[in-house]
């Protein structure tokens, strides 16, 4: 049986949420049940430190990255010991390289599979779904994330909610961070509005989860009543042009309760035929989605009934209908939707929302065209008019031995066949004739227009009932079948092109172009028109009132009057078809296809305005994390040559010659290392704006190598290199050759073992030579190979005082400067080998 998970969600650090773990756990031994502690975090506060005092806590396991030891949970360990309750902090915790899982979550699931129930923490902004809108709102990138379905599928989930006011005081009284960290945490991400909008994404996040709670229990429980735990509006649509004003009313209902949901629900015939203008609905569809509402589509026969179900099933509390559009006197046979949906509604409240098409009637569909083939109705034609006088010929021929009925038969067989071969009128035609001919050759007294038989009166009734029926039952399957398959052939096309559209990298010119295609013109395009020519309604013949956004085929339209057939999407598009009139059903399709151009227009243009805004955004985030990196690194060799020289420079201290001596290489030192921070980041901003300079010469190695080695200082004695003096010359900068050297042998050293050295080598290869730095460090996953390389990170390293992050990220940047590459391989047997590959200089030769 899988153990059950209870998460407490906080809005930020600090709120509380591993001490009301804790406290839980307590509560929970004094009941009897087994819990034992797998890792909790008490970040040095002693209350939270208090409460661990006398529970059982797992050891940890401990683990080695790059030279530090890491401890992390004993997975195995905890499952060994199989308490009831495991408590285990950090839910979005990333695990140190080595460890079975990268992330914490996925040990909890080891530790539920195995049955054991776990108790663990985590913060809001460490949800995947908010963690863009957390760094938007603090500036602070979250790197550790937790899927949002981890937390959702959690049996319990419990908001730790404070206030922004008092989770400051927390912070200035010292319980949250140390005192040094105070001021810079409430200057910065602990200010009162980013905490304010913390806590309401917390509070709307597990609002969410409590609607999945609730909707669950009342499916489970067969509940169909309306809770009003939430308001929810549905608006319904029928397609018709009074659906936008339904749309903005019912939004503006929604927007007088905050957090309130907007629903709109289309009612869809159950034969699939019969049904809204396909335009009309995506227009209004597009209306929704842009003022935060979703759009939802039922199918079914009883209008009021579906659209209460629906309502019913989203636990809707109000409900938007139009006013009818049907007449008096189509009233006085039916109630209408809207009467029956108020009769029905219970507990929903309903909004009839008058508008300006109620009354007008329904507008009647344009006329299709014939169910039947222009051939098969000149063949009912010819089959009625020539075939009823040869079988009243034949059957003449036949009267002493052929009897009424049996002559009705004939007839009725005959009618049956023009009413298959064309259709209803061909058919009553047909009989009508065939009762005259029946009534003049065959029914007593013969050649005249009377009866004397009743039986024959009621045959020949009969029999005209009969084929009237017949001829309009098959014509009706006719015409449905043909408009089934009208309506199957448009789905399948507006699948295909919505399909298409999401899926292609140039949706404006392959839509415009499978429109094109689809119905046979010569062209189409999408017209928009100028800003500056305003609304006139005279424009539509004004080439200069109009611009063209994108055509496909021959010679575009410059204006809707200059088009066959043209769309009116908005206010400012138009698409224009250049080719043939459509008639009023290929109009409705290339009204969606207009619909779909409209929508793919706004997505090109959402790109375009987010590509010009990303190297801003790009530049701000590279502000930020140049701020944030060297916050530390520039002030700590100026405050310790500031030391350096105001201890020299006290009087009331006789320093003696070996003192003075450390504190001038402690100054020159911190200076050097200031030196080379700020050499680093201009040169960096130097290669980001493409203004370094860079002069290629032919050198030689063997004297380039020797020079980085001194300059590493006291780390050089760990260097060992093998630069043969048979190597050609190579192309490059001197001075920033020996940088990138410089970079990549420190770099190797920091994280290669003491006892190993750093093997510095270089072989030709072509017209090329490699220049490889080989250390046996712990090495880095295949994966963040070019990772690596971004300024400002050192590969998930928290630890301030190894330097900015910069130092990879300028060796490849200056080593692409003079031509060259940098790559990343694993060392075989461990670590990780830079590889430097420059050309050979043109005038190199072997020596």
């Amino acid at each position: 049986m899988r153990g059950r998970l209870r998460v407490y969600l906080g809005a930020a650090p600090g709120v509380g949420k591993t001490y009301r773990m804790l406290e839980e756990a307590r509560r929970a031994c004094e009941r009897g049940r087994d819990v034992v502690v797998g890792l909790v975090e008490t970040h040095g506060r002693p209350r939270t430190e208090a409460l661990l005092e006398g529970m059982e806590v797992v050891p940890r396991r401990t683990l080695v990255h790059r030279g530090a030891t890491f401890t992390e949970l004993d997975v195995e360990a905890v499952i060994a010991r199989r308490p009831a309750v495991a408590l285990v902090d950090e839910l979005a915790h990333t695990n140190v390289p080595g460890s079975e899982h990268v992330k914490r979550w996925q040990d909890i699931d080891d530790l539920l599979d195995a049955g054991i129930d776990v108790v663990s923490t985590v913060n809001i902004q460490h949800l995947e779904s908010v963690n863009d809108v957390v760094q938007e709102i603090t500036g602070v990138p979250q790197r550790e994330t937790v899927p949002d379905e981890v937390v959702r599928r959690a049996d319990q989930v419990e908001l730790v909610d404070m206030s922004p006011e008092a989770l400051r005081r927390r912070l200035a009284h010292g319980n949250v961070y140390a005192p040094e960290k105070v001021d810079a945490a409430l200057a910065n991400y602990f200010r009162v509005g980013n905490l304010t909008a913390l806590r309401e994404l917390a509070l709307l996040w597990v609002a969410g989860k409590v609607d999945e709670q609730l909707d669950r229990y009342r499916a489970d429980h067969g509940i169909v009543t309306t809770w009003e735990t939430r308001e929810r509006v549905v608006v319904a649509l029928t397609g018709g042009p009074e659906g936008d004003t339904l749309v903005r009313r019912a939004a503006r209902i929604a927007a007088r309760t905050k957090g309130a949901d907007l629903l709109a629900v289309h009612v869809t015939s159950a034969d699939g035929l019969a049904g809204a203008d396909p335009a009309s609905l995506s227009r209004q569809r597009a209306l929704v989605e842009s003022m935060g509402g979703t759009y939802h589509q039922v199918v079914g026969d009883d209008v009021p009934r579906a659209l209460l179900d629906f309502a019913r099933g989203v636990n809707a509390t109000q409900l938007v209908l139009g006013a009818s559009r049907r007449g008096r006197f189509a009233q006085l046979f039916s109630r209408g939707v809207g009467v029956e949906t108020i009769a029905r509604s219970g507990s929903i409240d309903v909004h009839m929302i008058t508008h300006d098409e109620v009354r007008k009637g329904r507008r009647r569909p344009a006329r299709t065209r014939a169910a039947l083939t222009r051939k098969r109705r000149a063949a009912g034609w010819v089959l009625a008019v020539a075939g009823m006088p040869l079988l009243t010929a034949v059957l003449a021929q036949f009267r002493e031995v052929v009897s009424l009925p049996s002559e009705i038969l004939f007839f009725l067989c005959l009618t049956v066949g023009v009413a298959l071969a064309g259709g209803m009128w061909p058919a009553i035609t047909a009989a009508i004739g065939g009762s005259m001919l029946l009534n003049w050759f065959f029914t007593p007294p013969v050649g005249r227009f009377t009866i004397n038989d009743p039986e024959n009166l009621f045959a020949l009734v009969v029999f005209v009932l009969v084929a009237a029926a017949v001829s309009t039952i098959v014509d009706l399957a006719a015409r449905r079948t043909r408009e089934a398959a009208r309506a199957g052939a448009d789905a399948e096309l507006l699948s295909t092109l919505a399909g298409h559209v999401l899926r292609g990298e140039a949706a404006m010119p392959s839509l415009l172009e499978r429109t094109r295609e689809t119905f046979g013109l010569t062209s189409v395009t999408l017209l928009e028109r100028r800003p500056e020519a305003g609304r006139a309604l005279d424009d539509q013949s004004d080439p200069d009132a109009w611009r063209i956004v994108a055509t496909s085929g021959g010679t575009p339209s410059t204006c809707p009057a200059q088009s066959d057939t043209d769309v009116q999407i908005d206010d400012t598009l138009v698409l224009a078809a250049r080719g043939r009139l459509l008639d009023a059903a290929d109009r409705a399709v290339l009204e969606a296809f207009a619909a779909e151009a409209a929508v793919a227009l706004r997505q090109e243009r959402l790109q375009q305005e987010a590509a010009r805004a990303q190297p801003l955004a790009e530049a701000d985030k590279m502000r930020t994390a140049l701020l944030a990196a060297v916050s530390h690194d520039l002030r700590t060799p100026l405050a310790s040559a500031k030391a350096a020289v105001e201890s020299l420079a006290a009087t009331g201290v006789d320093w003696s010659d070996h003192d003075r001596a450390e504190l001038l290489d402690t100054a020159a030192e911190s200076l050097d290392k200031l030196d080379r921070l700020v050499a680093n980041l201009l040169d960096m901003s130097r290669l980001q704006a493409g203004v370094l300079g860079v002069t290629p010469q032919p050198i030689a190695l063997e004297e380039i190598v020797p020079r980085a080695v001194d300059d590493l200082g006291p780390p050089r004695d760990r260097i060992e290199g093998d630069i043969s003096v048979e190597l050609p010359e190579i192309a490059a900068d001197p001075a920033l050759l020996e940088r990138v050297l410089v970079n990549l042998m420190a770099n190797a050293v920091r994280y290669s073992p003491p006892d190993r050295p750093v093997l510095v080598t270089a072989s030709r290869h072509g017209d090329q030579v490699e220049i490889r730095v080989i250390d046996r460090g712990p090495g880095i996953p295949s994966e963040a190979h070019d990772r690596v390389f971004q300024p400002f990170q050192r590969l998930g390293d928290r630890d301030n005082h190894s330097g900015v992050g910069l130092g990879l990220a300028l060796s490849r940047g200056l080593t692409e400067a003079m031509g060259g590459t940098l790559v990343p391989e694993d060392t075989p047997g461990g670590g990780l080998t830079m590889i430097l590959t420059l050309p050979i200089a043109l005038s190199g030769v072997t020596r």
